[in-house]
């Protein structure tokens, strides 16, 4: 039946009961296709397209693309996971999505060249690594104050909070250091020096370990958060590729802290690792520039961004096999799961 038959004398009788106010309202309503938190969609960053792209996480067919500020790069969930923060680089913005309804509702204006961020454990304080000016930004989301910027060193990226707020931990890439920034007294605690050009953090579930990938020495820096120092480092060789190809960047580990999964940049291969051993498992090959590598909840897939292939693979973990790769916007950055 059309719209406007509803409204036809012919069929008044049928709504002789409710208002039309009330029928304008369930029609509106009707109109938008609301999603619930874990609805599994995954969310795409793409950095020249200035978009989300948002996948259905079963079918992985295309759901929407989200238009948002110059160059996104960076998402998190809000603590209530009704909201996507985006850190937009060229747009100096932090942009938020809602997940409900798909779209750009809010924006944090004038943050110069943001990359990447993490929130402190009450979701309340938002630490990002502004990289133009070498240093790490304190914003009180609340009031969206930038409190406090902390220099760490120039071309900061990766930024990792404790479990326990008191820390947080960002990459300095010309440095070639990890910064530990005490959030409680606003300022550098130690420097510890690493592998060439780092990028990524991840920690052990015991918390004793931090794990920082060397895009340009191809290694992994494990540093030891007990005595602040490298306890060891991990190196990578997938065949047929040069020394100078093995870049990692991404990396990702399972909740029980057992297996590791490392993008390996312009090697397009993913490698497992076995953490215990320190010894590689797998090398999965996916697409072009394997960037960042992202679990779902229950880690049966792992979806990697390739940003010079312009998509994702999505990784079967119960055999490290690709069982699809998915185009997405141009120079995609990270996947976000709602899930």
């Amino acid at each position: 039946m059309k719209l406007y038959k509803l409204f036809s004398g012919q069929q008044s009788h049928i709504f002789s009961g409710l208002s039309v106010t009330l029928i304008l309202s369930l029609l509106l309503f009707c109109s938008f296709k609301l999603h619930a938190a874990g609805s599994g969609l995954i969310f795409v960053s793409s950095e020249k397209d200035n978009v989300l792209t948002v996948l259905d996480g079963s079918t992985y067919e295309l759901v929407k693309k989200i238009e948002t500020s110059d160059r996104p790069r960076h998402m998190a969930f809000n603590p209530d996971r009704s909201k996507i923060y985006v850190a937009c680089g060229d747009g100096e913005s932090i942009d938020i999505v809602d997940v409900a309804s798909l779209e750009v509702v809010d924006q944090i204006e004038d943050i110069e060249d943001p990359e990447a961020f993490d929130l402190s454990p009450d979701g309340k304080t938002m630490y990002i690594s502004l990289e133009d000016d070498g240093a790490l930004g304190v914003l009180d989301i609340e009031t969206r104050e930038m409190v406090a910027e902390i220099e760490v060193g120039e071309e900061p990226e990766g930024v990792l909070t404790s479990p326990d707020g008191k820390l947080v931990f960002v990459t300095s890439e010309v440095a070639n250091a990890v910064q530990i920034v005490d959030t409680e007294a606003q300022e550098l605690a130690t420097t510890v020096i690493v592998g060439t050009r780092p990028r990524r953090f991840a920690m052990l579930p015991s918390n004793q370990s931090l794990w920082v990938t060397n895009e340009l020495s191809g290694s992994v820096s494990i540093i030891d958060l007990a005595s602040r120092e490298i306890s060891d480092t991990i190196t990578f060789s997938p065949k047929g590729f040069r020394a100078e190809d093995i870049t990692p960047v991404g990396i990702a580990l399972t909740q029980d802290g057992k297996t590791a999964y490392i993008g390996l940049g312009r090697a397009n291969h993913v490698a497992v690792l076995d953490v215990a051993s320190l010894e590689v498992k797998d090398y999965v090959l996916v697409g072009e520039r394997a960037w960042n590598t992202t679990l779902t909840s229950d880690e049966s897939r792992l979806i990697v961004t390739n940003g010079l292939s312009d998509d994702i693979s999505i990784i079967d973990t119960s055999n490290n096999k690709v069982i699809k790769s998915v185009p997405v916007g141009r120079v995609p950055y990270m996947a976000l799961i709602d899930d």
